[in-house]
């Protein structure tokens, strides 16, 4: 049942993921665009939901996930190591991906991003620009090449989003009744084309400022 949560909550972070790099890489077609898509994002659901409420919704919704995925990773991650209570001298390697041994530090590094992410364009607190209603400008702000340094760390954690989300899709998979080799090859590839999908749809706006493309 919990790695069943685990993949349902999962996959809802994943579906908003890509919804949010779609509506980032609005940002190719300029400011007006962009601050128009910004400002349409509060006002969906009016007349019948009040002004921000479906963002505040959404939040809700989304942290609940985040705050269920993580502890529900915490608890099979101790059962894990309480069902292997002797540590050998020579223990075998396991055949695992990359991704699947760093599962948990690539948490850490995403759910500190989160964090700052929020504090940096949402609330603004983060942002030389910092100003409301011009999301534009506080992205342009915020990728300039005299902050190289956040293009770095955006980029170290959408790095392992991507590694977090090609080990989660195909873990998912499996949870909810994938058993077949043919199908466990599809969803490899499955999950390895969105995810690269999903880290270069991404990376592609703070490079873009960076670079100059967009300013």
């Amino acid at each position: 049942m919990l790695k069943l949560v685990m993949a349902v909550t999962g996959l809802l972070l994943v579906g908003f993921l890509y919804a949010h790099m779609i509506g980032n890489l609005k940002i190719f077609f300029g400011a007006e665009t962009f601050d128009h898509y910004a400002h349409w994002l509060r006002s969906i659901g009016t007349p019948l939901l009040p002004n921000d409420w479906y963002l505040w919704i959404q939040r809700f919704v989304l942290t609940v996930a985040a705050i269920a995925h993580i502890a529900i990773a915490t608890i099979l991650a101790r059962r894990a190591r309480k069902a292997r209570p002797v540590r050998y001298a020579h223990r075998p390697k396991v055949q695992a991906s990359y991704a699947a041994r760093t599962m948990r530090w690539g948490g850490v590094i995403i759910l500190l991003f989160i964090v700052y992410h929020i504090l940096d364009l949402t609330t603004g607190t983060l942002n030389p620009h910092g100003a409301p209603g011009q999301p534009y400008a506080n992205v342009v702000a915020d990728f300039a090449p005299s902050r190289w340094y956040v293009t770095l760390f955006y980029t170290l954690s959408i790095v392992s989003v991507g590694f977090h989300l090609r080990h989660g899709l195909w873990s998912s998979i499996r949870t909810l009744g994938q058993q077949t080799k043919k199908g466990e090859r599809v969803a490899r590839a499955v999950a390895l084309v969105l995810s690269v999908v999903l880290v270069v749809g991404y990376l592609s706006v703070p490079f873009a400022v960076l670079t100059g493309l967009v300013d």
